[in-house]
């Protein structure tokens, strides 16, 4: 076996892992308090990745004030933020929706830096927009023949958007950082403050005063370690054996994953207008990506450019 083969394999099987956090999600908002499944998801996988550094030799550069500052803003957004958000969504809404807004990451990481950041796009890029747009728009104002939303909320949906949100600012303040950072570092150093920041938050749910599924824990456990500290390990070791580009091609199995395991282990029915938005979503991204092997998505030099395989949907 060649090695960007492997290397495709490794990222395939990344993107599997991390489809499979909407599942888990699922099942954790089911029996579990939001904030209380992040600090555990984060009390697990922060000693993992601490084991990592250890084995490997890496070591944490000096940061100065600034740094720090936007690191914990990244934690907040890209840890906590995303984590709570997404198990909160998936609490009202079909993990069958959230596959088709999980998808329209690079696509959304793209649009805030076209609005923050004042960047010029090219016009291939604003249909990638247009179509994603149109993926998400198909899942979030139809009804059920039943004449309601059942598992369909507009407002779960909207949850799993912000979560999406988040990932896309950790994105961008990542690029603001002065001093380089080793992705394993980086990822120790969003556990550990992941874990800082939602330790208060999570003690207030009092989860303990609750009954507590078994499921929900296992499910913390799984997405912990597979698709956190696994599907870590995966993705760079895919990515440095392939291109850029080739990489952020492989996210587009992110929401496929997703909606496959929503059938194969929730049961949920897969309808036209989820397919519709998973094909749209697929297309956004299948076209981004294609646009790293040729012409760039920005008409002047970017700030920030989800197509680099460090900032595509990297399991954290």
């Amino acid at each position: 076996m060649s090695e960007k083969l492997v290397g495709y394999v490794y990222l395939a099987l990344a993107m599997i892992v991390v489809g499979s956090t909407v599942v888990a999600s699922k099942i954790i908002g089911s029996g579990l308090p939001a904030f209380t499944a992040t600090a555990l998801r984060f009390a697990i996988a922060f000693p993992c990745f601490l084991i990592l550094m250890c084995v490997t030799g890496t070591r944490l550069p000096k940061l100065g004030k600034r740094d720090w500052f936007l690191l914990v803003l990244q934690a907040g957004a890209g840890s906590v933020g995303y984590t709570t958000l997404l198990i909160a969504g998936m609490h009202l809404t079909s993990a069958a929706d959230a596959s088709v807004i999980i998808g329209t990451l690079p696509i959304v990481s793209a649009a805030i830096a076209i609005a923050v950041l004042g960047e010029r796009p090219h016009a291939s890029l604003l249909l990638a927009v247009l179509l994603a747009g149109a993926g998400v728009l198909s899942i979030a104002v139809r009804e059920d023949g039943s004449g309601n939303a059942g598992q369909h909320s507009l407002l779960g949906n909207a949850l799993i958007f912000a979560a999406i949100v988040c990932e896309a600012l950790f994105i961008l303040l990542n690029k603001r950082l002065k001093t380089a950072i080793p992705p394993l570092a980086l990822s120790t150093i969003m556990t550990g403050l992941g874990l800082a920041l939602s330790i208060l938050p999570a003690l207030f749910e009092m989860a303990w005063q609750t009954p507590v599924s078994n499921k929900a824990i296992w499910a913390v456990i799984y997405y912990a370690i597979v698709p956190t500290v696994a599907g870590f390990l995966l993705w760079y070791a895919g990515a440095a054996k392939v291109s850029g580009s080739e990489a952020a091609l492989f996210t587009a199995l992110a929401p496929v994953s997703a909606a496959v395991l929503a059938v194969v282990v929730l049961g949920e029915t897969i309808s036209a207008s989820q397919i519709t938005g998973i094909t749209c979503v697929l297309l956004a991204i299948g076209g981004m990506a294609l646009l790293g092997n040729g012409r760039p998505v920005f008409l002047k030099r970017p700030k920030i450019s989800p197509q680099r395989h460090g900032d595509t949907e990297t399991p954290r």
